[in-house]
């Protein structure tokens, strides 16, 4: 069973990694529509089967489970006759999880749940303030994702922890590795300036996860767009944690601040895809840091139109990586499926080396592959968790209802659980296996 010493480094390092699993995203179904008004209901099932030849629970041998959900409910919006738009909706979730559980022993296998995931309304003011642009304000609030930038502080409420830490004080529903519940429980959200020029936002957010301490906290967010891209600030800013299940590391979230400059886009050059975030935290333990910068091209005249991207990323050793989680597909923030969702090490204490490569052979047909090589930045009184991975994976939309993606993992770690790792029996290669299934109506 994982201790809790090592859930204070999770952040909301647990997901799905599959695109359309990232954010839950439903496919719409439209049951009314006119000018001003559509209602649409909402439906994505995804099923998952997993296997992993050894465990990083202290338990030996491997874990065969598998997992899945279903996302229903409606959303719509209704023109306001010339004043905005509102909009909303509300979705909930049903999960479970079979057989062994995953190989860390966050779930136990005999997890299952329904609960509430999306309940928002807002406002969109159309064209009302010429000078802000197109929905130039857009205010929300309920329960809902709230996302800044590419999600490397503030991504979504993700971790779908099960019955295995905490004798089950954490259970969230299970379902850990396609973690369907992404919404935070009570939010407040306003976006000013659309999407172009100068805009930004303001947030204030309360979990209800037990994982992540219940975490309250205020952020915002200024950001100017130009054809190159995008450069932006965010600040964060700790309100309150629920004591009864934080951490002493994540009690530090109290009165914490969290700072950060980022950037994105192409910065003129066709094909090309560059990025970065510099992000410091000021808290009582003392300052921490967290950057990475990422360099991409697309070969667009070569057969299958590769996609070639190098990204390094370095976490400082107490570095909190908050509600950081997945942006779209494979390589953003989980790094490594069985690393990032499994292994460690979580993003934190740590240097990350990602070569990817994707090529997309048919229209519904994408291949990829995703090498890491992580190096333990402080191995005093801390796992050494110094690995490399290999991830090879297939996303094949057979049709506009069935989306299949196998993938392969190598995890060869430097250290077993005997000499400072966390890998049960033994330091060889582990071979791990995934097919997940989604099926949006």
């Amino acid at each position: 069973m994982r201790s809790l010493s090592r859930m204070d480094f999770f952040g909301s390092g647990l997901a799905c990694t599959l695109a359309l699993c990232a954010t839950s995203q439903v496919q719409a179904y439209e049951l009314y529509a006119d000018e001003d008004t559509h209602l649409n209901a909402d439906l994505l099932a995804v099923f998952g089967h997993f296997n992993s030849r050894k465990n990083y629970d202290g338990t030996p041998g491997g874990s065969t489970w598998r997992e899945g959900f279903i996302k229903y409910g409606v959303s719509g919006d209704q023109g306001l006759a010339g004043h905005g738009t509102a909009y909303g909706a509300f979705n909930l979730i049903s999960s479970a999880t079979w057989g062994d559980g995953d190989p860390a022993g966050n779930s136990l296998g005999s997890e299952r749940t329904t609960k509430i995931e999306d309940a928002y309304l807002g406002w969109r003011s159309a064209d009302l303030f010429p000078v802000l642009g197109q929905d130039g304000v857009d205010i929300s609030g309920g329960r809902q994702v709230v996302k800044l930038g590419r999600g490397f502080l503030i991504n979504d409420d993700g971790p779908n922890l099960g019955k295995g830490p905490a004798d089950g004080r954490l259970n969230r529903g299970g379902a850990y590795y396609l973690a369907a519940r992404h919404a935070f429980d009570q939010t407040a959200v306003l976006r000013l300036g659309g999407q172009d020029g100068l805009h930004g936002s303001v947030v204030w957010l309360k979990s209800d996860n037990r994982a992540q301490a219940e975490t309250e906290l205020a952020a915002g967010t200024l950001d100017y767009t130009a054809r190159a891209g995008t450069l932006g600030l965010t600040w964060v800013h700790g309100l309150d944690v629920n004591e009864r299940w934080a951490s002493d590391f994540q009690k530090q979230r109290k009165d914490m601040n969290v700072y950060s400059i980022r950037g994105e886009g192409d910065a003129g050059i066709d094909n090309a895809s560059l990025a970065f975030e510099y992000a410091w935290q000021d808290k009582n333990a003392g300052p921490q840091n967290a950057w990475y910068a990422e360099a991409g091209y697309t070969f667009a005249d070569i057969a299958w139109a590769p996609k070639l991207t190098y990204r390094y990323t370095r976490y400082s050793q107490k570095w909190d990586s908050l509600f950081t989680g997945q942006s779209t597909g494979y390589g953003t923030w989980f790094q490594g499926e069985v690393a990032g969702n499994y292994a460690g090490p979580f993003n934190s204490n740590t240097g990350i080396h990602h070569v990817g490569l994707k090529a997309t052979p048919l229209e519904s047909l994408t291949l990829g592959a995703l090498y890491f090589d992580y190096n333990t930045v402080r191995k005093d009184n801390a796992l050494n968790l110094d690995a490399r991975e290999l991830d090879v994976y297939a996303e094949w939309a057979v049709n506009e209802h069935l989306i299949i993606t196998p993938l392969i993992g190598l995890y060869k770690p430097d250290r077993d659980a005997t000499t400072g790792g966390n890998q049960v029996t033994g330091n060889g290669t582990n071979v791990y296996s995934q097919v997940t299934v989604a099926v949006p109506f």
